[in-house]
């Protein structure tokens, strides 16, 4: 299912040229480079870093909140593993996705949100740490009330 939010805004969308960890012309980062993959129609907010060195995997019609942060390194507890965002996820803005989450397809992370978990498909979850909260159910949400 293509996302219908992005409408004709890329209907010209192209990659970006991306140099390890240099800020595009949007002012997102990946450092990493090598280890990075990006779905097509993505839309990645400014001022995210993307930390992609044990792999990160972006795709199709993803979107990313400005200031949200992805590692796929922790330097603070030593974990590592890649992060995939499957298709059609958002996450909110100032979120972190941290080593090892898979984040699934149609999924939403509200804003401000420590995912350190990964996230089952068509549901939505937030917090610090995130909490699976609802499910996406005929492109509506249902709270769960957990």
């Amino acid at each position: 299912m293509k996302n219908k939010r992005a409408g004709k805004r890329f209907k010209n969308w192209k990659a970006p040229k991306l140099k390890d960890g240099q800020m595009t012309k949007w002012h997102w980062v990946v450092k990493g480079v090598k280890n990075f993959r990006l779905g097509r129609e993505t839309d990645i907010g400014a001022f995210t870093y993307i930390q992609a060195d044990a792999g990160v995997t972006i795709g199709d019609h993803v979107e990313i909140g400005g200031g949200s942060l992805i590692y796929s390194i922790s330097t603070i507890d030593h974990k590592r593993g890649p992060v995939n965002l499957m298709k059609n996820c958002r996450i909110g803005a100032h979120s972190t996705i941290m080593p090892g989450v898979t984040v699934g397809e149609n999924a939403v992370i509200g804003a401000h949100s420590l995912v350190k978990n990964s996230i089952p498909a068509n549901t939505v979850a937030w917090g610090v740490p995130a909490k699976v909260m609802g499910k996406i159910v005929n492109g509506r949400v249902v709270l769960t009330g957990k």
